[in-house]
């Protein structure tokens, strides 16, 4: 088994931090859906077994494979700051697979087959469990009072809606465009409606970091001091990966679709389409999602140059590593 002499924070970094590759292999280890059943004694096992490793006293006969298997379902289910269970729902794994992320996308891009669309229901409703996916995956290292969450819940679901709604009143009085050109738009326009709430969704769920900073650790894990630079390079970085995540989803599907629809199969079975284009979506979102995330390392890292005055005197590191959130 891996030496227990090894920091663990090092080794995530050494393995998974330094190369687009590595960061998306771990990322598609943390939305496997298999992780949502994991159960809590099998959870239990994994902590102790990774806590063993950290103090040296692993039982005889414990494999790598073991201890990565361990390691993939703490960091799936497991709040790096807290050291707490995210709630189901609100996980990466959850963003994807069950019955949460595609039946949004395919809400979403149903406007394009019914008219009983609702353009404000579904972006609230996309929104809202944005919100609190960002905020179950935040930089935890302050405490944040439940106000904050209503706070920014509010404010980040008005302004995604508002963006929402907006573009496609402006779409639908757009009458200069002929039926086809007019279709075609509304097609692509959730994409950057739905990227631009994303950002406003990630900032304002989280802009107490802002605030109050973040912690920054010395490459063995220990906490040198509270840096809101820090804490402002983890929002943009984990703001953009929200304007990429949706680009796939949202862009993807309609081209896919624009050219299934005018096939046989489907012209002659209508009723398939929304099936189809569920599919369509569920291999979008299962891509999307590892690729977006895995644009910046979770556990960031920064010069100490570039921080605060107090924080690059209280440590000899030449860089210091953050929490990003996800």
């Amino acid at each position: 088994a891996m030496g227990s002499g090894t920091s663990c924070l090092t080794l995530f970094l050494s393995v998974f931090q330094t190369s687009f590759y590595g960061r998306f292999r771990h990322f598609l280890d943390i939305v496997d859906p298999r992780t949502l059943f994991v159960t809590e004694s099998r959870l239990k096992e994994a902590v102790q077994l990774l806590e063993d490793y950290k103090h040296g006293t692993l039982p005889p006969g414990v494999t790598n494979k073991e201890l990565w298997e361990a390691q993939k379902i703490k960091q799936a289910i497991i709040h790096p700051d807290t050291n707490e269970k995210i709630f189901m729902p609100f996980r990466m794994s959850g963003r994807v697979y069950p019955l949460i992320g595609v039946p949004i996308c395919l809400l979403i891009l149903l406007k394009t087959h019914s008219k009983c669309y609702n353009p404000g229901f579904v972006p609230w409703l996309n929104q809202s469990h944005n919100a609190c996916v960002n905020y179950a995956n935040r930089n935890a290292t302050k405490p944040s009072p439940t106000s904050k969450f209503i706070q920014g819940y509010l404010g980040a679901v008005i302004s995604a809606v508002s963006i929402a709604v907006g573009l496609n009143v402006l779409v639908q009085r757009a009458n200069k465009f002929t039926p086809a050109t007019r279709l075609l738009i509304q097609r692509f326009v959730p994409f950057p409606a739905v990227a631009s709430a994303n950002i406003c969704n990630v900032v304002l769920m989280r802009h107490t970091e802002l605030k109050e900073g973040i912690d920054v650790l010395d490459s063995n894990g220990n906490m040198v001091g509270s840096s809101r630079i820090a804490a402002k390079h983890a929002l943009i970085e984990t703001a953009l990966t929200r304007v990429v995540l949706p680009m796939p989803i949202l862009v993807l599907p309609p081209m896919i679709m624009s050219i299934m629809e005018k096939t046989s199969l489907l012209r002659s079975r209508p009723r398939m389409v929304l099936p189809v284009q569920g599919l369509v979506c569920l291999a979008a979102f299962g891509l999307a999602l590892p690729l977006a995330i895995s644009l910046f390392p979770q556990m960031s890292e920064i010069e100490t140059s570039r921080l605060e005055p107090e924080i690059a005197m209280a440590t000899t590191s030449k860089t210091v590593v953050y929490n990003k959130g996800l």
